[in-house]
């Protein structure tokens, strides 16, 4: 047990240090671009590779993979593993191949007949030069995947960084050579794919370590077929959801010039906490559900699905109180420099809370569809992303009339209900014993205290500013450094004093790690 939580830790410290260099990315990008078409249009752009990652790389074709692999890793050992692992890389790398130059072949045409007017064409354009690094990281992605199953978590988890270096390195060329909005734009693209090959050389690296070595693997296998057997279902259900965020960018993007940027700052910071924590539990504990199934341990796997869900709402729903009421602080600080100014920060603090609001569903519906998968049950997945994609089309087009950027991302935190609702209810059906209801008294204690520390942190904005004489980044300075672990050390008070479940045993991590040290 204690290995688990020290390999969630690995996980999260070393995702932190990657979010964080994200974050200055952003402030960089914001900073040199503000909420400008360039932006945007950039934003949108690289939608679509990062599109096709999560469907070839850490969605439907991952989420395929794992259990397969474990399966050879417990029966036929490591050299037969790797075996099959080549085969499936060959595959893909196949794949990719062929969706970049058809995409490629796609985007010229549009462009080149004039069927992409304005803005639509310059979002074309960027993406042409973008499109490449879906080869590497999405062979990134499957080869990562194989080191967590292989209980090998930090190099995955720092990859992201290498990307993230490069766009900063990229940004901090454009400031040396005080280049224009337009070639800041391509040097970024220039920094990603950089980055895309760096993030595939680390894993591929760690993972030789680990005894594989890559060759041209032609032979099929039933192992094989499993994969395929759960891939295209489970493919069907990724392309849905990313059509969702995809068509909410294009719904933002034709709405006005600085939707898609403002919309993609209010999601990116929802996803700082969602991708410390959340994706760290869910990587760490898929490969255990996937385990539990393949030795036909019902109780074990309720077991680890309650306590995985169990610390995901314990970090998300206080993580998403903090953003909605110190988003104002937290934009104003990281974010008003340069070419992005007081009104765009305005502009983003109410998306900021509601995405915020949203966090804890996004969460609990990661969380619920590796279990899904895990079981090897792609279709359900699939079903719900399709009623999800119906959801958010329908509120978005109808809310963005009333609301602006307000109703899309308003119409997205509702569709991540329907979905975490479906996807947890259609888990708890096989396995009756995960039901919400034998949650209820560890979420309640968990709504208790973020409530309390929601509460605190909000009378902190309207009384700090009357006993400290400060203003403008200085404020917000204070009321960040003040608020977080002020309300942090709070929440986790709170929680103690109601004896949650999780929190003495990641103590027992932490006191343990430190007489290691």
């Amino acid at each position: 047990m204690l290995k688990n939580y020290r390999n969630i830790a690995v996980v999260s410290l070393s995702t932190v240090g990657s979010r964080l260099l994200g974050l200055v990315r952003d402030i960089m990008i914001f900073a040199a671009l503000g909420a400008s078409l360039w932006n945007s249009a950039f934003i949108l752009a690289f939608t679509l590779p990062n599109l096709f990652r999560r469907l070839l790389g850490e969605g439907a074709l991952t989420s395929a993979v794992v259990p397969v692999f474990s399966d050879v890793v417990e029966r036929r050992g490591p050299a037969a593993a790797f075996e099959f692992f080549n085969q499936i890389l060959l595959r893909v790398a196949v794949l990719l191949f062929g969706t970049v130059v058809a995409s490629f072949a796609l985007l010229a045409c549009l462009n080149i007949f004039g069927f992409l007017p304005g803005r639509w064409s310059l979002g074309a354009d960027l993406s042409v030069w973008l499109l490449p690094y879906t080869i590497f990281i999405c062979l990134a992605a499957i080869i990562s995947a194989g080191l967590n199953v292989l209980g090998r978590f930090a190099v995955p988890a720092c990859t992201p960084a290498l990307l993230n270096l490069a766009m900063i390195a990229a940004l901090a060329a454009g400031w040396f050579l005080e280049a224009s909005q337009a070639r800041i734009v391509y040097l970024l693209c220039g920094g990603v794919l950089v980055g895309g090959v760096l993030q595939l050389a680390l894993p591929a690296w760690d993972l030789f370590r680990q005894g594989w070595r890559p060759k041209l693997s032609i032979e099929a296998s039933d192992d094989l077929e499993s994969v395929w057997d759960l891939f295209l279902p489970g493919l069907m259900g990724a392309a849905i959801l990313q059509i969702n965020i995809l068509v909410s960018r294009l719904l933002a993007y034709g709405l006005e010039e600085s939707a898609v940027s403002v919309l993609y700052l209010a999601s990116r910071l929802m996803e700082l906490p969602l991708g410390v924590f959340t994706i760290a539990i869910v990587t760490v504990f898929f490969p255990l559900l996937a385990k539990a199934v393949s030795n036909k341990d019902k109780a074990d796997f309720a077991a680890s699905f309650s306590r995985g869900m169990r610390m995901v709402l314990a970090l998300s729903l206080p993580a998403g109180v903090g953003l909605a009421v110190l988003g104002g602080p937290i934009l104003g600080l990281l974010f008003q420099w340069g070419a992005f100014e007081a009104a765009d920060v305005d502009a983003t603090i109410t998306l900021l809370a509601i995405y915020g609001f949203g966090l804890p569903f996004y969460s609990a519906a990661t969380f619920a569809t590796r279990g899904l998968h895990a079981r090897k049950d792609m279709f359900t997945p699939m079903r719900v992303a399709a009623v999800c994609l119906i959801t958010n089309v329908l509120f978005g087009i109808t809310l963005m009339q009333f609301m602006g950027a307000t109703g899309l991302a308003l119409a997205n935190v509702l569709a991540a209900i329907v979905q975490s609702a479906m996807l947890w209810n259609a888990l708890a059906s096989s396995v009756p014993s995960i039901r919400l209801k034998s949650l209820g008294q560890s979420i309640l204690k968990i709504l208790i205290a973020a409530l309390g520390m929601g509460i605190f942190c909000w009378f902190g904005i309207w009384l700090i500013p009357e006993f400290v004489p400060l203003s403008g980044k200085a404020l917000d300075l204070s009321l960040v450094l003040l608020g977080v672990p002020l309300g942090a050390g709070l929440y986790f008070g709170l929680l103690g004093l109601m004896r949650f479940e999780e929190l003495g045993e990641l103590k027992s991590v932490f006191k343990r790690k430190s007489s290691e040290l």
